[in-house]
């Protein structure tokens, strides 16, 4: 069947079945997050170091264990890995769901849960990422990164309101049951995926190494510094959690009504930011993801002295199309520029550094927060991320002189 240039992925029938799965998971994923977000502010009376180390323990498995996702990837059929993957991770989210309805639920079972979750979210993140180019091919794979970042960013448009008008009616434990059925749905899907429609280049290797890949990757300077781009990026700019939070309780004095309506007005610009990506492939260059960069850290300062709860949601469509722009533009070049019998290693470095630096960030601006004001920790955040893009963009230019 025919499809415009921006729709083409879904030529691809593997795609088309996966995608309604994506899109609902990505819905239980937005609320649940927004959902255990607002039950640790409500078992610690708004305490901003405690919500910002829950988010680290949740997202410090992928320091590491994205490495090893990258590496199962490489190794194993990636979609029997996703239903593992998926398994486990709606296993907690029930658990965590039937405590929280039962009344019973703790702050360390929070933490615990969460770590669990990140375990699997860890796993699962570079095998996904990588089967994108398996639903495809290669000459789609820009095309398909954008489409799946407009329905991530979909998720992120319903799930923060769904979980918030949840939340007022019901408290939060529904918010984790919903999540825990769209885990079912995606594994349910998998089953109809049709192995002999992967675009498989490269069979799984079992003798495949994780030092090949840092070795790739160290010898390819463009890789190093996109990468390092995407860290400063995601560890100090990419905090919206935390940044919505404490912005929408401790500034405004708002409920969870608003703050997940907060969520999703943001969502309104990230999903823009995908959907104009889709539209934008040729422009995916380093150059222009340094500008992006340096465009964001410089918004995010400004998001910090917005006077009220009106002026800080319009100013959220902005911030979430230019990230978005900015990343889907790092994620595609990784892909696209990875020889495919490495793709799977070398994203799950790249999620490494995408994720990883969370458990750095996250308690950083808790604790700036904390410390003096959620202002003052969104200015020195943004201050970082622009002055690194500028840092990184002299040494691109450097390294673009030396290939001459």
């Amino acid at each position: 069947m025919a499809k415009s240039q921006s729709l083409r992925s879904f030529n691809h029938r593997n795609f088309r079945v996966l995608y309604p799965a994506n899109a609902l998971s990505n819905i239980g994923t937005w609320a649940q997050r927004v959902a255990q977000d607002w039950l640790v502010l409500e078992l610690t009376n708004n305490d901003a170091a405690m919500l910002g180390l829950v988010t680290a323990v949740q997202f410090f498995p992928s320091m590491i264990l994205s490495l090893y996702g990258g590496l199962l990837a490489d190794r194993f059929s990636k979609r029997k890995l996703l239903f593992i993957t998926n398994a486990g991770a709606g296993l907690a989210s029930l658990g965590l769901g039937l405590l929280v309805v039962s009344g019973a639920v703790a702050l360390w079972h929070v933490f615990l849960l969460a770590f669990i979750v990140g375990v699997f979210s860890a796993v699962d993140s570079p095998i996904r990422i990588s089967f994108t180019s398996e639903l495809v091919g290669k000459d789609d794979l820009a095309n398909a990164v954008s489409l799946n970042s407009a329905n991530f960013n979909a998720g992120r448009l319903i799930g923060p309101a769904l979980s918030g008008f949840l939340i007022a009616a019901y408290d939060t434990g529904p918010s984790f049951i919903i999540n825990t059925a769209s885990y079912l749905v995606m594994i349910f899907t998998l089953l109809f995926i049709r192995d002999k429609d992967l675009h498989i280049t490269v069979r799984p290797n079992k003798e495949n190494k994780l030092g090949e890949a840092f070795r790739y990757v160290l010898a390819r300077k463009d890789l190093v510094l996109v990468m390092l781009t995407v860290f400063f990026t995601t560890t100090f700019g990419l905090n919206f959690q935390i940044f919505i939070a404490l912005m929408s309780t401790k500034e405004f004095g708002l409920g969870p009504r608003e703050f997940g309506t907060l969520g999703t007005i943001l969502a309104v610009g990230s999903l823009s930011g995908a959907l104009i990506a889709a539209r934008l492939e040729k422009h995916r260059t380093i150059q222009n993801i340094l500008r992006g960069a340096f465009l964001f850290g410089l918004l995010i300062v400004g998001s910090a002295f917005l006077p009220n709860v009106w002026v800080y949601g319009a100013a959220l469509p902005l911030l979430g199309a230019t990230v978005l722009l900015t990343l889907i533009s790092a994620n595609t070049y990784v892909q696209s520029h990875t020889d495919s019998n490495m793709r799977g290693r070398v994203m799950g470095i790249y999620l490494m550094i995408f994720m990883g630096g969370t458990p750095i960030g996250s308690p950083l601006v808790g604790f700036m927060a904390a410390a003096f004001g959620i202002r003052g920790a969104i200015v020195v955040c943004g201050i970082i991320v622009a002055v690194a893009a500028l840092i990184i963009r002299r040494q691109y230019i450097s390294f673009r002189a030396t290939e001459k």
